[in-house]
């Protein structure tokens, strides 16, 4: 039994450290939206690296589906 346990302990551990790497960045950004003139501040949530150029770069795409542009990154942070 103790067996057992150890071995269901050693795959929830391991399935959470998985789910940990998979993390998603929150990112706080400023827009904006030309003809009117229209700025956004939000916040969204982009997968990969949380690095400054790599959710810069996602963020930029989801954006873009929406009309707008990425002024200004104001904050990173993981999930």
């Amino acid at each position: 039994m103790k067996r057992i346990s150890r071995i269901t302990t050693l795959a929830l551990g391991l399935t959470l450290a998985a789910a940990g790497a998979q993390a998603a960045c929150i990112v706080e950004y400023k827009a904006k939206r030309d003809n009117p003139l229209e700025l956004f501040y939000g916040t969204a949530q982009v997968g990969g690296d949380c690095s400054t150029a790599d959710a810069s770069a996602r963020l930029q795409k989801k954006l873009a589906k929406d009309g707008l542009t990425l002024l200004k990154v104001l904050s990173i942070r993981k999930e």
